[in-house]
C-alpha cells in the first residue's frame, strides 16, 4: 500500500509542477492581448501569441500545448472582434497563422515526448542488463569489506565494457577487475563472457595464473567463434586477479595489462606497487607459466583501490590529468563505501561532470587477521547497504603489517626489489 501510495505521489508532482508553470504562458497571453488592445491600430502585436504555445511545450506535453495554442487563437479572434475587424483578412490571416504555428509546436511536443518514452524503455533494457551481468559484489567476504561503483561515460548508458566480480573459496577471497577493449555491444559481450567463465573458473584453479590461462582460453574460444575479420587480433581485456587469504597479510595478484591497485594505508599513505608486466587477455597465452604472481602486504586497516584506466585518464576543462593518487590520499581512513563515494564526487567535480570513458572502482579492506581456528567462511552478505556511510571506528583498524609480514609477502610496495 506505501508503494502505492508513492507512485501516486510521484505521478502528482510533475502534474502540479507543469499546472504552476502553465501560469507563465497564460499570463503571457493577458498581457500581449491588453498591450494590443491599447496601442495603436497601426501597431499589431497578435502575431506575439505564438510565444505562448512554443513556451507551454517546453514543460508540459501536448494536451497542454494545444489547450494554449486554442487560447491564443481565440484571444486573437477576441481581440478582432473587439476592434470589430474579426472578419478582415489581417485578423483572419492572424488566427490562421497563430494555428498552424501552435499545430507545428504541438507536432514537435509529441514527438519528444515518444522519444522520452522510448528512452524510457531502453534504461529499463541497459539496467536490466547491468544487473545481470554485473551483479553486485557482497559487502563483506570473510575478513573484508568491499563496495564497488560502476560509471558509464555515454549519459543514458548504464553498463558498458568495464567489469568486475569476486567470489569466496574456502579460505579466502578472489576479485576480478578489468577493461574490455572498444565500445557498444561486441565489448558487452566480450565483458558477459569473461564474466561467466571467471565465475565458473574460479573455485577450479589453484593459483591464479592458472586461473588465467583458463579464462585466456575461453576468450580465445569465443574469440574464433564470433571475431570479425577486420578486428582480428585487436580485441583483447585487461584484467586484474587477485586472491586475499583470510589469514595472512598479503594479497596475491597476476596482472594482465591492467593498472596496479593503490594500497591506501592508515597512515594517510598511498602506494602504487610495481607488478609484473604481462599481456592482456585475448592475446593467446594460455600456458600459466606465461603469467607471473605478485605477492604485495595488505594487513589489517589497509584498503585496496581497484580502478579502470577511465579514472586515470580522466581530464579537466584545461586537459589536466585527474590526480588520483593525490585525492584518495585524502579519504585513507573511510570505510569502503564512503570512500568510494567522496571519490566519485571529487571525480565529477574535477570533469565538470562528463566522463570520456568508463570508470569502475572497488574498494577492498582488511578489518582482522583471524584467529586460529575462527571460521570466516561463511561471512558473506550479499546484499549491499547504501545508507551506511560512517567512516571505520578505530576498534576496526588496526596497526599496519609489521616488518615481518612485509618480508613474507615477497615483494617491497613502490620498488622493483623482490623477495
Amino acid at each position: 500500500m506505501d508503494a502505492r501510495k508513492q507512485r501516486v505521489v510521484g505521478l502528482r508532482q510533475p502534474w502540479q509542477s507543469s499546472h504552476l508553470l502553465l501560469l507563465i504562458p497564460v499570463a503571457l497571453i493577458v498581457i500581449i492581448a491588453v498591450s494590443d488592445i491599447m496601442t495603436p491600430a497601426d501597431i499589431v502585436l497578435g502575431p506575439l501569441l505564438v510565444i505562448a504555445p512554443a513556451l507551454t511545450a517546453w514543460f508540459a506535453g501536448p494536451r497542454l500545448t494545444s489547450a494554449i495554442g486554442a487560447l491564443t487563437v481565440l484571444v486573437q479572434g477576441f481581440v478582432g472582434w473587439r476592434d470589430g475587424l474579426l472578419l478582415s483578412r489581417n485578423v483572419l490571416v492572424e488566427m490562421v497563422a497563430l494555428a498552424v504555428l501552435s499545430t507545428v509546436v504541438i507536432s514537435f511536443s509529441v514527438a519528444r515526448d515518444r522519444h522520452r518514452r522510448q528512452l524510457a524503455r531502453v534504461r529499463t533494457v541497459a539496467e536490466a542488463a547491468q544487473r545481470v551481468l554485473l551483479w553486485p559484489l557482497p559487502t563483506r567476504l570473510g575478513p573484508l569489506q568491499l563496495d564497488c561503483v560502476y560509471l558509464a561515460a555515454e549519459a543514458e548508458a548504464e553498463t558498458g565494457g568495464d567489469l568486475y566480480a569476486a567470489a569466496r573459496t574456502d579460505n579466502a577471497a578472489r576479485v576480478l577487475i578489468g577493461d574490455v577493449r572498444g565500445k557498444g555491444l561486441p565489448a558487452l559481450g566480450e565483458a558477459a563472457l569473461l564474466l561467466g567463465a571467471f565465475r565458473e573458473a574460479v573455485h577450479q584453479h589453484a593459483s591464479l595464473p592458472q586461473l588465467a590461462a583458463a579464462l585466456e582460453r575461453s576468450i580465445a574460444r569465443y574469440l574464433t567463434d564470433f571475431d570479425q575479420d577486420d578486428e582480428a587480433g585487436e580485441r583483447f581485456v585487461t584484467a586484474l586477479l587477485l586472491e586475499i587469504p583470510d589469514d595472512e597479510p598479503v594479497v596475491r595478484i597476476t596482472s594482465c595489462g591492467h593498472p596496479a591497485p593503490m594500497l591506501l594505508s592508515p597512515d594517510n599513505g598511498v602506494t602504487v606497487p610495481s607488478l609484473s608486466p604481462a599481456p592482456p587477455l585475448g592475446v593467446g597465452l594460455t600456458d600459466p607459466d606465461d603469467r607471473t604472481l605478485d605477492v604485495l602486504p595488505f594487513g589489517p586497516g589497509d584498503t585496496l583501490l581497484l580502478y579502470t584506466d577511465g579514472v586515470i585518464e580522466a581530464r579537466n576543462r584545461h586537459g589536466a590529468f585527474y590526480p588520483f593518487a593525490e585525492r584518495a590520499a585524502q579519504w585513507t581512513d573511510h570505510n569502503p563505501e564512503a570512500l568510494l563515494h567522496r571519490i566519485q564526487r571529487d571525480l565529477f567535480t574535477f570533469t565538470g561532470g562528463g566522463l570520456g570513458d568508463d570508470v569502475a572502482l572497488i574498494a577492498i579492506r582488511r578489518t582482522l587477521i583471524p584467529r586460529p581456528g575462527h571460521d570466516l567462511g561463511h561471512a558473506v552478505h550479499s546484499r549491499r547497504s547504501r545508507r551506511a556511510m560512517a567512516t571505520l571506528t578505530g576498534a576496526d583498524r588496526p596497526g599496519s603489517p609489521t616488518g615481518e609480514d612485509r618480508r613474507r609477502s615477497g615483494r617491497v610496495f613502490g620498488s622493483d626489489q623482490r623477495g
